[in-house]
């Protein structure tokens, strides 16, 4: 019996609307849930099927938290500045202000016919000067307290794009949005300087207890937090070392202990320090010709440890070691960058893959000319007794010798390999025991790097130091859409922030947003908004003409969800401590590595100064995956493979689609979408609005009513583990059992509760039933059904009979058999004699609720 979907979710989102069933007010004494997506962008295409997976997923959550009882915030805005925005604009010559508000409007149209829990009285969008003003806000706090600051130095430029971008900007080394290779380009920015927190971000990490555990690996790595030491060497004329002026600069490593095996010297070809002695470099034109080339190369392709090393020696120029004096042959190499350390590295080679590599390969262009190799010289050897034989060869292994090998032949074939080692024809990367080193002769790693740096800092030499591979945060954009920076350039004042009675400061109205190619914004062409007077001292002065990149509104939006309208503070603080932290954070895992390590830091220097109570923003996170395309690829309008949602709702209803999307697998994959699916969830939901004529008054089997208190309990433990998939799967069955036993007709009582297990994947559907069963009240307004944990438990399950660990025969057995009667049971099967015929039985173990594995000889 198939029901009308176009008349009853019209009808109930009308109503839900005229009744404020999902608006939501602060309620002291109310325990409080906020569930929260990652706030869309809204492109000028639209929604996909694929993107409302993440957005039913929360819905469904938040409607579960309703029903227990809690007062609930599912908030909807929209991140609308940046680059996307203003490409789309410029592609269909409108304004992307035009442009934004009607991709909004698209946007928020194809949500609403889904039937969401969203207040929509609370609706933000990062454009509204109402919202950026408090963006603007914590920019000048960040000012105030020396966290936002101008630089000059080379930052990546996308030609294509026409802006600077940080690094979390780039895949692969090319701009993330165009695919531009990026370009390092000299010019003036304002960075934020995320490295202060950066110690913060990545210990806190350990706070997160419901975080996938994935996430949080990629933040570390992101962050790249290295202990070790600085050293410093001594640059100098090789040949004439008597009148030299020598040049320090320092290196940072996290093996201090291996400097004696230090053999050359390598700096990144974007290092100042080469022109600085490009009159004592007697291969110039060699060198600044390799310089050139490594402007041509992607960070990933610099790096990337399967590519074969290059570089050229700087003919001329020396290093010193300064622990034992000896001069080093220095090299310009790409495989060193400019942003981690120093721009600088000493190599071992004895005790570094890349260190290894760039030497065996620069040897044989040396030997070539008949020129001093480089050479390799071991400082550490492994303790023999702790030593993996894989440490020094990628095949062999101690753990791939036979069993028969005994243990004399694997020492001497570990030792025949570390010859190699000592020859200098393998590179050994373990701690171990310090050799040809000195001082830390016969120390292991470990304190042999703690007494180098303790040597180091007594002759003023280096010291203990961290490294980081997060870099501070190149916060401009030379572009016209985003938010403006609130600084006031003064001739005699320097930089000067907008007064806070000023803000927002708005963007102005402008014809031509274009941008300009040269490194200026398009703003700084608009001269009646560019001048103005200093706040400081009255005198003409400029606006700073940069604006903010995409994710600056984006790093703080879900506070201001908590008090949207309130414009004498960011967030008033009696309503921030009711309903912070996030509770529940779901979106794309691409923003491990850029928006969630932004947030966090925005947060943790909000909670600096107060504004927040809280120092992580979001309890738990979950990422979702991608929904496909039929045809297994990306759903793109260049494939033409793209699916409407809207299409969908108005041929099967938004609850199928809900339904569909929460079935077709686990949250966190990427899965193909499938018609047949989509027509499967529909006829379960036709099925379920059946079962409201065959209502009675007559009790259901015992069968059914014990499935239903199992599916009470699944659904609901299901919903909160977000195993959506076989929460829907679990109604089906009941319903399908409902059918099988009792030909589709069910009991009221029980009716109402499987309709309310229902509700949050069918919101529309189960509220029609619901009314139709004489109900008044919303089904939102009732509470989640009691399972009684007698009737929810297994009488029998099937126990899985394995001998030697695989599985040979399956038996059905009481949910509480005893140990020895399953036992008893597993050994009288008669699959299981055959098996164990003439064998000896070792042991058999039991796992209750589970299996049974017999161990013969």
């Amino acid at each position: 019996m198939q029901y009308n979907h176009k008349t009853i979710e019209k009808k109930w989102r009308a109503k839900w609307a005229k009744d404020n069933l999902y608006k939501t007010a602060q309620e002291k004494g109310k325990k409080k849930y906020y569930v929260l997506d990652m706030f869309p962008y809204p492109s000028g295409e639209g929604l996909h099927v694929g993107h409302p997976r993440g957005y039913i997923a929360t819905d469904v959550f938040a409607r579960l938290k309703m029903l227990q009882g809690y007062n609930v915030l599912h908030p909807m805005g929209w991140d609308a500045f940046g680059l996307p925005a203003e490409n789309y604009a410029l592609k269909n010559k409108t304004h992307p202000r035009k442009a934004t508000r009607k991709n909004i409007e698209i946007f928020k149209g194809q949500l609403e016919k889904l039937g969401f829990t969203y207040d929509w009285e609370r609706e933000i969008n990062t454009t509204d000067p109402e919202f950026y003003k408090w963006t603007q806000w914590v920019f000048l706090q960040m000012f105030k307290c020396g966290l936002a600051y101008e630089s000059f130095e080379p930052i990546n430029w996308c030609p294509g794009c026409q802006t600077g971008l940080a690094n979390e900007d780039l895949e692969g080394g090319k701009c993330e949005r165009c695919g531009s290779e990026i370009e390092q380009k000299p010019m003036r920015q304002w960075v934020l300087k995320i490295t202060d927190y950066a110690d913060r971000l990545l210990d806190d990490i350990d706070k997160l207890k419901d975080w996938d555990e994935s996430i949080k690996e990629m933040q570390k790595n992101w962050i790249g937090r290295s202990f070790g030491a600085k050293i410093k060497f001594f640059l100098r004329n090789s040949r004439d070392s008597a009148t030299s002026n020598s040049q320090e600069l320092e290196v940072f490593t996290t093996r201090p202990d291996t400097l004696f095996g230090a053999t050359y010297f390598v700096v990144a070809p974007e290092n100042p320090l080469i022109g600085d002695w490009k009159l004592e470099i007697g291969n110039w034109n060699e060198v600044e010709g390799y310089i050139d080339q490594a402007k041509k190369k992607t960070e990933l392709e610099r790096t990337d440890l399967a590519k074969e090393k290059t570089g050229v020696k700087l003919d001329g120029v020396v290093a010193v070691n300064p622990v034992n004096g000896e001069e080093l042959p220095v090299f310009v190499a790409d495989y060193v960058m400019m942003h981690y350390g120093t721009g600088a590295i000493m190599a071992v080679p004895a005790h570094d893959e890349r260190d290894w590599e760039f030497a065996w390969i620069m040897n044989q262009e040396l030997r070539s000319k008949n020129k001093e190799e480089i050479k390799v010289k071991p400082v550490v050897e492994p303790i023999w007794e702790d030593f993996n034989f894989a440490d020094v060869h990628p095949v062999y292994g101690r753990h791939n010798l036979k069993e028969e090998s005994s243990k004399d032949t694997g020492d001497r074939m570990i030792e025949e390999e570390f010859n190699f080692v000592k020859k200098g024809e393998k590179c050994f990367t373990g701690e171990g025991i310090s050799v040809n080193s000195d001082f830390l002769n016969g120390l292991e790693t470990q304190e042999a790097k703690q007494k180098m740096i303790e040597w180091l800092e007594r002759n003023g030499l280096g010291k203990k130091d961290v490294n980081y591979k997060l870099k501070d945060w190149v916060f401009s954009r030379q572009r016209y859409w985003g938010e403006p920076i609130p600084i006031i350039h003064c001739g005699k004042c320097g930089a000067v922030p907008v007064p806070e009675k000023d803000l927002p400061l708005e963007l102005p109205e402008v014809d031509h947003y274009q941008p300009t190619g040269t490194g200026e914004s398009p703003l700084a062409g608009i001269t009646d908004w560019v001048n103005t007077n200093c706040p400081k001292c009255g005198g003409d002065a400029k606006r700073e003409t940069n604006t903010m990149p995409q994710w600056a509104g984006s790093s703080w939006y879900y506070l201001r969800f908590i008090d949207p309208r309130n414009d004498q503070a960011l967030v008033d603080k009696d309503k921030e401590k009711y309903w912070s932290p996030v509770d529940f954070y779901v979106g794309g895992a691409e923003h491990a590595t850029r928006h969630l390590i932004y947030a966090r830091f925005w947060h943790k220097f909000l909670y600096d100064i107060g504004v927040v109570n809280y120092d992580e923003p979001f309890k738990r996170l979950q990422h979702v995956g991608i929904i496909l395309a039929e045809d297994g690829r990306k759903m793109s309008k260049r494939w033409g493979n793209v699916i409407n949602p809207d299409d969908i709702v108005e041929q099967y209803g938004a609850d199928s689609l809900r339904v569909y999307e929460m079935f077709m697998g686990p949250f966190s994959q990427s899965i193909a979408w499938s018609t047949n699916g989509l027509v499967g969830a529909r006829k379960f939901l036709d099925r379920i609005y059946s079962l409201s004529e065959a209502v009675g008054s007559e009790p259901d089997k015992e069968e059914i009513v014990s499935l239903l208190h199992k599916t009470i309990k699944k659904v609901g433990e299901d919903i909160e583990s977000f195993k959506l998939n076989t929460a829907v799967s679990a109604l089906m069955i009941l319903v399908n059992k409902i059918f099988e036993q009792q030909e589709g007709k069910i009991s009221r009582g029980n009716c109402k509760k499987l309709l309310i297990i229902l509700s949050p994947f069918a919101p529309h559907l189960s509220e029609e039933i619901w009314e139709s069963l004489g109900e008044e009240k919303s089904i939102f307004k009732e509470s989640w059904p009691e399972f009684d944990p007698e009737l929810a438990r297994d009488k029998t399950i099937e126990l899985v009979i394995q001998i030697n660990g695989k599985v040979r025969d399956k038996m059905e057995a009481s949910a509480d058999i005893a140990e020895e009667e399953a036992k008893k049971q597993a050994l009288e099967r008669e699959k299981i004699k055959e098996w164990i015929k003439d064998k000896e039985i070792v042991k058999v173990i039991f796992v209750p609720g589970r299996l049974v594995n017999i161990v013969i000889k």
